[in-house]
């Protein structure tokens, strides 16, 4: 019969990615741990190395979030010591371990996956032990450990997981936003613009429920999706004003206990100086316990992602061919499309945009049901909520930017198949309305669908339009309106 582990030991599991190095003892209120000595990190970011051995270890925090809990715990530092809370050089260490955390240096010293308890206690910890291991060596001490500086007393001083963790992730959103996606929107956008302006005389035949339509512009169609995707943006930017709102100053359950007077108004004044954001105080209690502002940012992320599907699958639609379907718009050649058809080339770059939406789509999903699992004072499911947010945002900043670069800048009418589908359009008929009448236009239209003629020839044969009327009205040039003549 087994015996169980005494409390505090950590079973032996063997990770492709341990350190071959010595180790030195760490502690924590279960016991001693042995840690890499390598690390900075201690006895609680070991544990839960060992205690969530859940997936392959790829799902770990991005460097968005790091950065944002590093001018998090510097501010906090900052605000502690002028507040006579954290001696002067105590702070200074501090401050120094969290800029190196903010540049990535110490970006190897955070192990943990976002599959963890749902607080992100695991990972708060890991920051307090890191910023703190490598403060202390900046203090002249060995590496880890707990003096002079203390992950707990002092890098923690006057917080805890439950107020910085949502704090963190509103910062790493509003980061990820500024820095990420809306600069790619911001070339996106102006390369629409851009084809629309050129392709504005280009009339094209229309399609409403994939069937010919009355006629538009080359310009006109992707005006419009240059306008989806500017609605789209604008949904993404209506949860700014929410996600401004910080909960940090909250600590345990809202009421802010152990933090000192003035606290949270210094940290946020520092972190808005810090990165030129607007924020400012949220309510503490429902920053812990719910997340409204990150579901209204992933709804928009996803009106997002509806809209660039749409313009994904108009591409493909347009592009189809080049000889069998519609080949009204030309796409630059970036790679062979098959493995056993030479020569075959295919709108991958529409069709990665449209995957990484659908993508988004689910990870929409994950973020609605995740802020549900508020209890009491605290929504446990805070770091699968975070991970889904910033995946979205990197993956349809880096698709878009391929999509603008390598699809969209190149992309080209081919006018010679356009002015043959207007041509041999039957819709035109619609101009012959308002002259004989919707059922005398009908039948002029179904007349030439049946006998496989052109519409001019079937009004003529008709007796009701002659030549000369026929070209005067049925001019598609004059039917796009007056944005596009």
């Amino acid at each position: 019969m087994s015996r169980a582990r005494p409390r505090g030991t950590l079973p032996s599991v063997p990770r492709s990615d341990d350190p071959v190095s010595a180790t030195r003892t760490e502690h924590d209120s279960l016991g001693a741990v042995e840690v890499p000595a390598d690390r900075y990190w201690g006895a609680q970011t070991e544990r839960a190395r060992h205690n969530f051995p859940i997936g392959d270890g790829d799902a770990r925090f991005p460097r968005v979030f790091l950065r944002a809990y590093g001018l998090l715990k510097r501010a906090a530092a900052g605000a502690n010591a002028d507040l006579a809370e954290l001696p002067a050089d105590v702070a200074r260490w501090i401050e120094q371990a969290c800029r190196e955390v903010e540049a990535g240096e110490l970006d190897a010293q955070f192990p943990l996956a976002m599959r963890q308890s749902g607080s992100g206690t695991q990972t708060h910890m890991n920051v307090n032990e890191v910023v703190a291991g490598r403060a202390n060596e900046l203090a002249g001490g060995p590496r880890g450990g707990k003096s002079p500086v203390h992950p707990n007393d002092h890098v923690n001083l006057g917080q805890s997981t439950n107020d910085t963790f949502p704090t963190a992730m509103h910062l790493a959103c509003l980061l990820a936003l500024d820095e990420q996606l809306h600069p790619a929107l911001d070339r996106m956008l102006a390369t629409l613009d851009e084809r629309a302006h050129a392709f504005a005389d280009v009339v094209k035949i229309g399609r409403t429920h994939l069937q010919d339509a009355t006629p538009l512009t080359v310009g006109q169609e992707i005006g419009s999706w240059a306008s989806q995707v500017r609605l789209a943006r604008e949904a993404v930017q209506a949860s700014r004003p929410r996600l401004l709102r910080l909960a940090i100053g909250g600590t345990a359950v809202g009421t802010g206990l152990n933090a000192p007077p003035g606290f949270a108004d210094a940290v946020v004044r520092r972190l808005a100086s810090e990165t030129g954001l607007a924020l400012e105080r949220g309510d503490p209690f429902a920053g812990l316990a719910g997340h409204e502002a990150l579901v209204e940012l992933s709804g928009g992320l996803a009106t997002l992602a509806t809209s660039l599907i749409k313009v994904a699958n108009d591409v493909r639609w347009l592009a189809s061919g080049p000889r069998s379907g519609l080949g009204e718009l030309v796409l630059p050649d970036n790679e062979p499309g098959s493995s056993i058809m030479p020569g075959k080339v295919n709108p991958s770059q529409a069709e990665a945009l449209a995957m990484v939406a659908s993508r988004v789509l689910g990870n929409h999903t994950t973020v609605t049901v995740a802020a549900s699992q508020g209890n009491l004072q605290l929504n446990v499911q805070k770091p699968v909520t975070i991970q889904a947010l910033l995946e979205s945002i990197a993956l349809l900043a880096d698709a878009v930017d391929g999509f603008e670069a390598r699809c969209l800048r190149e992309l080209r009418p081919d006018r010679a198949r356009i002015a043959e589908h207007v041509e041999r359009s039957l819709m035109l008929v619609t101009a012959l309305s308002p002259r004989i009448g919707y059922d005398a236009a009908a039948a002029i239209a179904r007349d030439a669908h049946a006998r496989g003629v052109t519409l001019r020839e079937a009004a003529i044969d008709s007796g009701r339009v002659s030549a000369d009327e026929f070209d005067a009205w049925v001019r598609p040039e004059t039917m796009v309106g007056s944005e596009g003549g």
